[in-house]
């Protein structure tokens, strides 16, 4: 995939993540993986009102940052590691592989 294409397809992630809030829930579900934590439980530790945590969470699903599934009447989420991982190595290969501070194999796996 060409950079621009790349850029384009990151873009919105880390437009998601640029916003407080949501990068201090992605921290909280990272904190808790893999069994990540049901929303009463995020509101409880991040402090932030249950309608706007649930306006965050759809954000950071839809591009890919958090998982969802339901239990009973609960929704537990978790950080989906495989679209985190996506993150990172999109950073990585340009900076890091090149200067081999990161090792290519470290980011095999990763969807680009």
């Amino acid at each position: 995939m060409d950079p621009t294409t790349q850029a384009l397809r990151f873009a919105p992630k880390f437009a998601a993540l640029g916003h407080e809030a949501r990068l201090s829930i992605v921290r909280c579900l990272l904190s808790s993986h893999p069994d990540g934590m049901v929303v009463g439980e995020i509101q409880a530790t991040l402090d932030i009102p249950p309608s706007t945590l649930s306006h965050h969470l759809d954000a950071l699903q839809r591009e890919g940052l958090v998982t969802v599934t339901r239990e009973g009447k609960f929704l537990r989420y978790r950080a989906d590691a495989v679209g985190l991982k996506d993150l990172l190595a999109f950073l990585y290969t340009e900076c890091c592989t090149r200067s081999r501070l990161v090792p290519v194999s470290a980011l095999k796996g990763a969807r680009s």
